[in-house]
């Protein structure tokens, strides 16, 4: 059988165009700066990350061993878990499914060496376009979240790592906790919009929003408005 070659193609564009994000009609670095007692909700966009469906055989140790090498993390195999390394992070989605995050200007390249390393049958899809990432944390976060999203929040059923699949505000998202005061959330591009306003909106009630002074879980990568 003669071997089939296969083009990628980079979708990361070079010619001096920028990414928009879904939020970049709001500026949330221009939110009101209110003091520490008073503003409940510390809201962040994340608007330099790269994502990739990831989906292989989490069974295979082949598989396994060759995305832990590339990545330099493990490959999280738990329901509901994630690994992070650096400013990399994998989520858990189904026992063959990942989400994994890791800056844009690496997203080509993990392309091409998944395309040259990875044995058998995998899928490694760009869904950067189609997805935005925020981070909400701050000590009245709790009582945000348990308004619009329906499960326990609570940290001995809820550690910090683990990632579900669930709704807020009716709006499908993937959330993960970062700390004990911090989640993660990875929105459909759509409904970015919505959500946004809806957060905004139930947040009064905490003191409204507040724009992060630095990434406390990003080591190197910016908040950024847009």
């Amino acid at each position: 059988m003669s071997e089939q070659a296969v083009d990628l193609l980079d979708s990361l564009p070079t010619s001096g165009f920028e990414a928009a994000s879904p939020l970049g009609h709001v500026n949330v670095l221009g939110l009101p700066t209110q003091a520490a007692d008073a503003a409940g909700i510390v809201f962040g966009s994340l608007a330099t990350l790269g994502l990739l469906s990831v989906r292989l055989a989490g069974a295979n140790g082949e598989q396994r061993d060759v995305f832990e090498e590339l990545l330099g993390m493990s490959l999280p195999t738990g329901p509901l878990t994630s690994s992070t390394h650096d400013d990399r992070v994998v989520r858990w989605i189904s026992p063959d499914e990942w989400l994994l995050s890791v800056s844009r200007e690496e997203l080509f390249a993990l392309e091409v060496l998944f395309a040259e390393r990875m044995p058998g049958h995998y899928s490694l899809v760009n869904v950067t376009g189609g997805l935005a990432v925020w981070q909400l944390s701050g000590r009245q976060v709790l009582g945000l979240l348990r308004k619009c999203v329906p499960v326990d929040l609570h940290i001995t059923v809820f550690p910090v790592g683990k990632v579900v699949s669930t709704l807020c505000a009716k709006s499908s998202v993937i959330l993960r906790r970062q700390d004990e005061d911090a989640f993660e959330l990875v929105v459909r591009r759509s409904f970015a919009d919505y959500l946004w306003r809806w957060i905004d909106d139930a947040s009064r009630e905490f003191g409204g929003l507040r724009p992060p002074q630095r990434s406390r879980f990003m080591n190197s990568r910016r908040f950024l408005g847009p």
